[in-house]
């Protein structure tokens, strides 16, 4: 009897923390500008569910300045952080247009492909581009 009890909670938990998962957004960006930007895995602590967050901002003059912001904030939530590369994004919201570019010194290239993913999901009314160019 005690053993079911014991496995409804962990499964309560798991929900749990996978609606956490849930509510962290997909994408957080500037809203205008070229700037640094990386990809981030989260995933719950001793878990395996997991998902992938763009994370980009002009007050970062390096990525692992943005990376030293998203860790202990996604921490507190109870997830694990890694930084899986980066790039610069430019975001002209005038014409509706995300680039995504470049790459990270210290985390080397994010995979701008599942980026440009990301940021489709976030900005469904974009044109949405990527390359692996340097500029």
């Amino acid at each position: 009897e005690s053993e079911t009890q014991v496995s409804g909670s962990l499964r309560i938990a798991t929900v749990t923390m996978a609606d956490t998962l849930a509510k962290v957004p997909d994408v957080e960006i500037d809203p205008e500008g070229t700037f640094k930007y990386i990809l981030v895995r989260i995933t719950v602590k001793d878990g395996s569910v997991h998902k992938d967050i763009v994370r980009g901002t002009k007050s970062a003059e390096y990525h692992n300045h943005i990376f030293d912001k998203v860790n202990p904030a996604m921490e507190a939530l109870g997830m694990e952080c890694k930084c899986l590369g980066g790039g610069k994004i430019e975001h002209n919201s005038q014409d509706k247009k995300l680039r995504v570019f470049g790459e990270s010194t210290a985390f080397g290239k994010a995979d701008h492909a599942v980026s440009a993913e990301k940021l489709k999901s976030a900005f469904s009314d974009y044109e949405i581009t990527w390359s692996d160019d340097k500029k």
